[in-house]
């Protein structure tokens, strides 16, 4: 971040701006979709799955809801879990091909993703690294509205249903980054928790994982005052820092999921658990869509481009991955042991909120003392143990601070400034999280 001495008062931000998609939120959720499809205007939807998803009841229960309001569909069942570049533009090429006037996804993050990327490349095509973040791509603006999409998660943890962002892996550089822009939101989150009944609990640990970051995350994020103020308001980011409406979302997002994400993780049969995880990735996603996560995402995104071998169970293992929620969270005891010094008191209230006992601890072991409850809440979800556990070495520290100094948006937005000696100091300190 750059030395903002001399700057007068009045060139700071002293506005926020606050944006979501419609929702519509509870069990049974998902029967609406034709309905809400038709009150959009659609009437031809591309409605995109996973080969998995593709094969379970609610699946069939969004297509049929989707006919029985006479709209035609046509599915695209091809997503990737933790999308490419290459994906990505396969979607698109189906997109453009077929021409839907509407979109509808059902699935985790990458269905979601996945969609708001094919709607964007179908409508206005463009060279991949165009719409992609800056420095990796170009960060262009995208030219115009986008057809409608509805997004019907059916994991409690990523929030894309909320957000205007999509993230994939560009293979060439064995990274992963994204694209925002307010355009790409959803339109409609339609989230039916009873979708989560069936995963398996090493999915609900690293999409629950993935709440709990973006919580905490856009906590402790630095403050939107703290930007300069942009010449137009359209030019507002969205990664705006924390604010007065983040702060409401992150703060329940972290109460819920340290009631509910342990509970939601190790028994399948607790309903309870995992509609109120479904309801904390919302608000979450909400928080973060408006104030911007921060550095375990920076680094995330170095541990899942440079993976070697490591296979998750409960995920697809045709090929080594990280999956997104734990190349987060096993970053995330370091960094918040490093950003206390920033903003301690906010350390130690989010440490209280996700149930840790706080009562005697000083403010200056806020930061230990959170990072030692998440790490508390891995070991109980049985989430591998910091870098180690997903494949990583002292070895590979250079080369994950390297690809993380990418994600300049995201290092921004750290309460701290960071240097890439800093990043290669937080993955060391990442190795091992207890």
């Amino acid at each position: 971040m750059s030395c903002a001495h001399g700057l007068a008062l009045d060139a700071f931000e002293t506005a926020f701006s606050v944006d979501t998609s419609a929702i519509v939120f509870g069990r049974g959720a998902l029967t609406e979709l034709g309905e809400q499809a038709r009150a959009l205007g659609v009437k031809r939807v591309a409605l995109f799955t996973d080969p998995i998803l593709a094969g379970l009841p609610f699946f069939e229960t969004a297509r049929n809801s989707l006919r029985s309001a006479a709209i035609e569909v046509l599915v695209y069942d091809r997503v990737k879990v933790e999308p490419t570049d290459a994906s990505f533009l396969d979607a698109a090429d189906f997109a453009k091909r077929e021409a839907p006037d509407g979109y509808v996804s059902v699935g985790g993050g990458s269905v979601i993703d996945t969609c708001k990327a094919a709607a964007l490349y179908a409508t206005y095509p463009a060279p991949f690294l165009a719409y992609v973040n800056a420095p990796i791509g170009e960060g262009r603006a995208i030219p115009g509205p986008l057809p409608p999409h509805i997004a019907c998660p059916t994991t409690s943890g990523t929030g894309s249903e909320c957000t205007a962002i999509a993230v994939c892996d560009i293979l060439a550089l064995a990274t992963k980054t994204g694209i925002a822009g307010k355009r790409l939101r959803p339109s409609l989150a339609l989230i039916d928790p009873t979708c989560t009944a069936t995963l398996p609990a090493s999915v609900v640990a690293a999409s629950g994982f993935d709440v709990l970051c973006h919580a905490l995350e856009s906590f402790t994020a630095r403050p939107f005052t703290a930007r300069l103020k942009p010449d137009r308001p359209a030019s507002r980011p969205l990664s705006q820092g924390r604010n007065a409406w983040s702060d409401l979302g992150s703060l329940e997002a972290l109460r819920l999921a340290g009631k509910y994400l342990v509970r939601a993780v190790n028994d399948a049969s607790d309903a309870e658990a995992r509609e109120q995880l479904s309801w904390a990735a919302t608000l979450a996603g909400i928080a973060f869509g408006n104030a911007g996560v921060h550095l375990p995402h920076a680094m995330a995104y170095a541990v899942a481009g440079l993976v070697r071998d490591f296979k998750m169970p409960g995920y697809p293992d045709e090929e080594p991955m990280v999956p997104h929620g734990v190349s987060v969270v096993v970053n995330a005891p370091s960094v918040f042991r490093w950003t206390s010094s920033a903003c301690a008191q906010r350390h130690l209230d989010a440490a209280t909120h996700l149930g840790a006992d706080t009562r005697d601890a000083p403010l200056e072991d806020a930061g230990r003392v959170l990072a030692d409850h998440v790490a508390s809440l891995m070991r109980a979800t049985h989430v591998p143990n910091g870098l180690t556990g997903v494949g990583y070495s002292a070895a590979d520290l250079d080369a994950l601070a390297d690809r993380a100094a990418l994600q300049k948006r995201l290092c921004d937005n750290a309460p701290r400034p960071v240097s890439k000696g800093d990043l290669r100091a937080l993955f060391d300190g990442a190795l091992t999280c207890w």
